[in-house]
C-alpha cells in the first residue's frame, strides 16, 4: 500500500531533492503540497494538476496524508512539525532539526500530545560509505580522536534566508555542521561532550563570488551586506570518555573544490574517508576509505554510488521507521545532543569574540 505523502514547502530541497524522489518511488504518493507562495504554488500546479495545492499546513489532516515532509526554512522548521504532530500527523523533518534546546522540548511535547513520530533527516548516516567507515571503526581498536570537515571552495547559499539570523538561527554551523556532528554520533554512539570550545568566522560570506553558483534560488542572492552569520565554524570537543572531536565547516574558502574528511584514529589503526557531501558539483572524484596500521596504509573498497544516493535510502527506510514504535522519541532525543553542541560552540565562539573586541578610549 502506497503512502499518501506531503509535501510542505516549495524551495529548493524540495524541487531538487524530494519531490523527484517521492514521484520516482513506488511506495510513494505524493497527495499534497503546501507553500505560502502564491508563485510556488502556481509553478507546481502547471507540472502536477492531480496533486492538492495548499497555501497553509494547517489545512492537513490525519484522513488525507500518512506522512508530511517538512522542507520550510529553519526558523519553521520545529513550529511547522509541531503543529502537525499534535494533530496526529507524522512528520519528515529536514536538518536542522531544532534552533535551540527549548525548541527541541517543544518538538518531544508535541509528539507526545499527538501520539505521530518524528523522524529526522540524517542524509549523511545514509551514504555508503559513511557505512563503510562505520563498520571499519572495530578495527581501529579503541576510539582516541575523530577529525571531521566539510569546506567548499564557494557555497554560500543562494536562498537569503540563509544568511538572516533571525530565519536561519545561525550558519553554516546549523547547516554542513548538523551532519558533521551527525556523523561524529553515528561513529561514537550516544555520548555526552564534558568538553566544548569554538570559534566561528565571516570572510566569505558577504562576498558575491563565494555564493554557490550550482544551487539557483529566485531570490536576493547571498553576497550582500545584509548576511548576519558565519561562513566558516571551527571546534574541539571531548567526550566524557576522552574521546576528542575536531571540527571544520566552511560554505567558502580558499580551497579550488568542495571536499570532505572523516577521519577515525584508534589505538590500533587509523580509517580515513575522503569524499564529498551534498549536490554540489565542484568536487574531484568519488569516495576512497583507506586504513592505515603498522606504517601500511591499505585502500578499502567502496561501491561508487550517485550523487544523492542517501536520499533515495532514507525515503526507503520511512514505511519501515512509520510502523516501528521504538521510533517515537529518538529524533528528538538525537536532536537534542547535536543542538545542545552546536549552542555550546557557539557560546564559546561569543565569549572569544567578546574578550577581543577593542577597549573603549575615553574621550
Amino acid at each position: 500500500m502506497s503512502l499518501r505523502v506531503a509535501v510542505v514547502g516549495l524551495g529548493w530541497a524540495a524541487r531538487t531533492i524530494w519531490l523527484p524522489r517521492l514521484a520516482a518511488h513506488p511506495g510513494m504518493t505524493v497527495t499534497t503540497v503546501v507553500d505560502p507562495s502564491p508563485a510556488a504554488r502556481a509553478a507546481f500546479a502547471d507540472d502536477a494538476a492531480s496533486v492538492r495545492v495548499l497555501s497553509d499546513p494547517g489545512e492537513l489532516s490525519p484522513d488525507l496524508v500518512d506522512l508530511a515532509i517538512v522542507a520550510v526554512p529553519n526558523h519553521a522548521h520545529s513550529s511547522v512539525a509541531g503543529a502537525l504532530l499534535r494533530r496526529g500527523i507524522p512528520v519528515f523533518l529536514e536538518k536542522p532539526v531544532c534552533l535551540s534546546r527549548a525548541e527541541a522540548d517543544e518538538l518531544a511535547l508535541a509528539e507526545q500530545e499527538g501520539g505521530a513520530v518524528l523522524i529526522a533527516g540524517s542524509a549523511a548516516r545514509c551514504r555508503a560509505d559513511i557505512l563503510a567507515l562505520r563498520r571499519l571503526v572495530t578495527s581501529v581498536g579503541d576510539v582516541r580522536h575523530l577529525r571531521l570537515t566539510w569546506v567548499r571552495a564557494n557555497g554560500v547559499p543562494g536562498t537569503d534566508w540563509f544568511t538572516r539570523h533571525d530565519e536561519a538561527g545561525g550558519g553554516v554551523l546549523l547547516d554542513l555542521g548538523w551532519h558533521l556532528l551527525d556523523t561524529a554520533l553515528f561513529l561514537l554512539g550516544p555520548v555526552e561532550f564534558d568538553q566544548v570550545v569554538g570559534a566561528t568566522t565571516h570572510d566569505f560570506v558577504n562576498r558575491r563570488a563565494s555564493r554557490a553558483a550550482w544551487r539557483e534560488e529566485a531570490s536576493e542572492p547571498a553576497g550582500t551586506e545584509s548576511a548576519e552569520v558565519e561562513d566558516t565554524a571551527r571546534a574541539f570537543l571531548v567526550t566524557d570518555s576522552g574521546v576528542s572531536v575536531s571540527l571544520l565547516t566552511s560554505w567558502a574558502s580558499h580551497a579550488a573544490h568542495d571536499s570532505t574528511t572523516v577521519e577515525v584514529h584508534g589505538s590500533a589503526g587509523t580509517a580515513v574517508l575522503g569524499c564529498t557531501f551534498g549536490f554540489s558539483p565542484n568536487r574531484l572524484g568519488g569516495s576512497s576509505l583507506t586504513f592505515t596500521q603498522d606504517g601500511r596504509t591499505a585502500p578499502v573498497p567502496l561501491d561508487e554510488e550517485p550523487v544523492g544516493a542517501e536520499y533515495d535510502r532514507q525515503i526507503d527506510a520511512l514505511a519501515g521507521l512509520l510502523a516501528d514504535p521504538a521510533q517515537r522519541g529518538r529524533a528528538v532525543a538525537a536532536a537534542r545532543r547535536t543542538i545542545d553542541v552546536i549552542e555550546r560552540i557557539y557560546e564559546s565562539a561569543a565569549r572569544a569574540a567578546g574578550s577581543h573586541k577593542p577597549e573603549e578610549v575615553p574621550a
